[in-house]
């Protein structure tokens, strides 16, 4: 059987690295065209499927347009059983209906739960306690093919979107070889998805990642997990933007104000239901530090600051 490989990130690189693993005969594979990155855009980036594809001396293809008559006639004479979707764009229905049986995606969450473009992140936000992956059939919207086979995975309390990430990409490798090697036995068939279970995943932008403290402390210390390390979570303070990987709840409460402090240990936040602690956090134009390196250097300044604050009511 021979596969096309389509995807861009190391999630994907995972899985390509496991089927090549498991002898999956790879004719192919096809990812983004390298960006312009580095200091004044001056260097050429190629995606991390890019870097382990060339390693690995396989046909690679950057197809600036997939409907590219040219791009779609080469990869029709790879002649091609099978394409596999995994962290990649969306795919014109021109493109995947190509191959005799068919083209399947790897997903980071249980469809129809989490349709979109961040299922790991929005598991985490939401306080899921189990998430997993899902390997479907593509279909003409994205996310909605008929399900092949999913895997269920805890997310448990220490997991933040890096560590869950992790989890998924090597436990959605694993699963999608042997389904692959499945496939030498005759096509599968999948299994229409409820539209009665959907939610969704929206991709992550300034907004929604923003902390809203009029919020109660768990779905803050949640928010702050589910995108650390990246993209995330942030507020303004002081005037400069403060990005928050971990915070936690407290058992204290602010005494009117929106912030207190020690100067030396802890750096505490009023919020709906009492406050959360700042554990992990990095202050515009500065390093990411734990809060009590981040207080030794701006500690007396927070101090004057709280007595400003403080004469002004």
């Amino acid at each position: 059987m021979k596969v096309i490989f389509f995807g861009t990130t190391d999630f994907a690189v995972a899985s390509l690295d496991q089927l090549i693993k498991d002898g999956v005969d790879i004719v192919g594979v096809v990812t983004t065209p390298d960006k312009p990155g580095g200091r004044g855009l001056k260097e050429m980036i190629s995606s991390e499927i890019y870097k382990y594809a060339s390693g690995k001396n396989l046909k690679i293809y950057q197809p600036k347009n997939l409907k590219s008559p040219i791009f779609l006639k080469k990869i029709n004479k790879l002649n091609a059983d099978l394409f596999i979707v995994v962290a990649f764009r969306m795919m014109p229905a021109i493109l995947w209906e190509i191959p005799k049986l068919g083209t399947i995606n790897l997903h980071g969450s249980l469809l129809p739960a989490y349709r979109g473009a961040a299922p790991i992140n929005w598991a985490i936000i939401n306080g899921e306690k189990v998430t997993g992956i899902t390997i479907f059939f593509l279909d003409k919207k994205i996310d909605t093919g008929k399900i092949i086979h999913q895997k269920e995975v805890e997310i448990s309390e220490e997991d933040n979107f890096g560590s869950l990430y992790d989890k998924l990409k090597h436990i959605g490798a694993n699963e999608l070889s042997k389904i692959t090697v499945n496939l030498l036995n005759g096509p599968l068939e999948g299994i229409k998805q409820n539209e009665n279970l959907v939610s969704h995943a929206p991709k992550l932008n300034k907004e929604n990642t923003e902390i809203d403290f009029n919020k109660n402390a768990i779905q803050i210390v949640n928010l702050c997990r589910g995108l650390d390390p990246y993209p995330t979570a942030w507020f303004t303070f002081d005037g400069l933007k403060m990005k928050v990987f971990r915070c936690t709840e407290s058992f204290e409460h602010v005494n009117n104000a929106q912030w207190e402090s020690d100067y030396k240990t802890f750096l505490r936040m009023s919020c709906a239901n009492g406050a959360v602690n700042l554990e992990d956090v990095q202050m515009e134009g500065k390093k990411r530090m734990l809060i009590k390196e981040f207080l030794n250097g701006y500690g007396q300044k927070l101090k004057k600051l709280q007595m400003n604050n403080l004469s002004d009511t």
